[in-house]
């Protein structure tokens, strides 16, 4: 509920503070006296988009603050803590429009933007009228009034899961698709590569084992002949043979040399022992360099391939192994690829047909709903003097979405017979407030949610016992929660449980809009005032007791 609102230097009221109560709130006065500036600056607060030039001439800043009395389970709560603002009992929004148009607003003394007072406006009050593009006469939002009215909650939820997992689906398809498709053009090239590299199973580390192998068995090619002819030097025919000859030919001289031999028998002997050692060593050496010729050529060969199809594939020969892998996994995704697109296509229309039974159980509440509504309205109607008039909720077929496959409108014919159309474009001005008022009694019960309900003139141009049909359901709707009324009618004023009268003064020049709470005896002279005019008669005194009473 609106507890209260503050203006200071908007437009033409200087200082105005207003206490709302709950129940039918009616403010009333002549044609131009400020009852809109009042809602303009309601707006302002609640950040409404409205006229740019808002501060009273002479003014630096104008400010608005309004006061909000809400239950604990109250929409915005939750808008506020999505926000990050504090929740402590009490929300007063306060927004500030400098002379050079600067405007700044806060909730509960925390900054905010323009968009979070509209955020919070949303959970907080409705504004209806004859020229209200929002609310009521907003084809975009028909569905989501219908959807209240109708409690579809889960079931839209029901429907907002399966769109999201036809959408996962749908996703998961296009994507298989796509790497199916660039696979598919490289797959001539994929079954030569892999066949290729499958052929020549390279080994990570291969490279470099060909490449010392290939230099040993080239460097044993050029110096085997001299390390063979070194064996043969060193052997029986060369100077193995020649020392042993000598030893013996010394040995059967040393008897008669008188020990002169001793010694160099000696160190021949220590010679040909290191001869021995060097021989062996020799033949080790030859043994080692003896390869198959043909081993050169496998391994050059092998060598040179590799290098081949690393230069091919541009990468390093010891990646030949891992790109084997690469091009093998990306081939079996090709050969896999038919019976995966298969399963992801089943798995599409499994979250298809599971949507559209979400879907079809959702159009199905909305159009029992629609049913229900249309006969609410219908029983509104005839009280409000338009029993004729037929108000239909239409719901046709629209593309599939997350909020299912219905459009809703809300349609209206005012006499039988005539083609029905949009509720904002078939009926005139005082058939739009009744069609209005109608539809807001049948959905209050679902859509009230502690929301404060202002009508802006809606019962203009009607009068007498429509206009009392037109109170007398605004003080319905008060009943279950607050309702503020602008209006030019006594007999809407005369129900109002709190009734205010805006009015003009002029000061020091300047004229100024000014709001006084009526008592019992000045709510009798304004209603007076409003039947009869500038001059108030007996007969419009009586007239207005007769209202008062009831």
């Amino acid at each position: 509920m609106l507890r209260a609102l503050e203006i200071r230097d908007m437009l033409i009221i200087d200082r105005l503070e207003l206490d709302f109560r709950p129940g039918l709130n009616v403010l009333t006065g002549e044609t131009g006296a400020g009852k809109s500036i009042l809602l303009d600056s309601l707006g302002f607060v609640l950040g409404w988009r409205g006229r740019a030039e808002l501060v009273r001439a002479g003014a630096d800043q104008g400010e608005v603050i309004a006061v909000f009395d809400l239950a604990s389970d109250h929409a915005a709560w939750d808008v506020m803590r999505d926000a990050g603002l504090p929740v402590d009992g009490e929300l007063i929004l306060r927004r500030v429009n400098t002379a050079d148009g600067r405007k700044t607003g806060w909730v509960n003394d925390r900054r905010v933007s323009g968009e979070v007072l509209r955020r919070l406006s949303d959970t907080l009050v409705e504004l209806h009228g004859q020229h209200d593009d929002k609310g009521l006469l907003d084809p975009k939002g028909h569905r989501a009034i219908l959807d209240e009215y109708a409690v579809a909650g889960p079931a839209q939820e029901a429907v907002r899961l399966a769109w999201r997992k036809v959408g996962a689906a749908r996703k998961d398809l296009a994507q298989a698709r796509e790497a199916l498709e660039k696979v598919r053009a490289e797959e001539d090239f994929l079954r030569h590569a892999v066949a290729e590299l499958e052929a020549l199973s390279p080994e990570p580390g291969e490279e470099a084992v060909l490449d010392t192998r290939r230099r040993q068995m080239q460097a044993a090619e050029k110096i085997r002949a001299d390390i063979a002819q070194a064996s043969s030097a060193l052997g029986y025919e060369g100077a193995e043979g020649a020392m042993s000859g000598a030893l013996r030919w010394l040995e059967g001289a040393s008897e008669k040399a008188d020990g002169r031999l001793d010694s160099p028998i000696e160190a021949l002997v220590r010679a040909m022992a290191e001869l021995d050692e060097a021989a062996r060593g020799v033949a080790d050496c030859l043994d080692a360099l003896d390869f198959n010729p043909s081993e050169l050529e496998d391994t050059e060969e092998r060598l040179f391939a590799l290098r081949g199809l690393a230069r091919k594939h541009q990468v390093a020969a010891d990646d030949l192994a891992s790109l084997t892998e690469e091009l093998g996994a990306r081939l079996a995704a090709l050969d896999a690829g038919e019976a995966q697109i298969g399963a992801l296509e089943a798995a599409v229309k499994d979250a298809e047909i599971s949507y559209t039974d979400a879907a079809k159980s959702l159009t199905e509440l909305r159009q029992k709903a629609a049913v229900r509504l249309d006969k609410g309205v219908a029983s509104e109607l005839e009280p409000l003097k338009m029993g004729r008039a037929v108000f239909q909720t239409e719901v046709a077929e629209a593309p599939d979405g997350p909020e299912g496959r219905d459009a809703v409108t809300f349609r209206v014919a005012t006499n039988p017979g005539a083609p029905a159309g949009a509720l904002n474009k078939i009926a005139s001005g005082g058939e739009l407030s009744r069609f209005l008022l109608a539809l807001k009694v049948a959905l209050h019960e679902e859509a009230g949610q502690g929301v404060t309900m202002i009508f802006d003139e809606i019962d203009r141009g009607v009068g007498g016992a429509t206009a009392d049909a037109v109170g007398r359901r605004l003080k319905a709707l008060a009943d279950a929660g607050q309702v503020l009324v602008v209006t030019h009618s006594p007999q809407v004023a005369a129900l109002g449980a709190h009734h205010w009268r805006v009015a003009k003064r002029v000061e020091e020049g300047m004229t100024l809009s000014e709001v006084v709470p009526l008592d019992a005896d000045e709510r009798e002279t304004e209603l007076a005032r409003m039947l009869s005019g500038d001059t108030v008669t007996d007969a419009a005194r009586a007239a207005a007791r007769a209202l008062l009473a009831g």
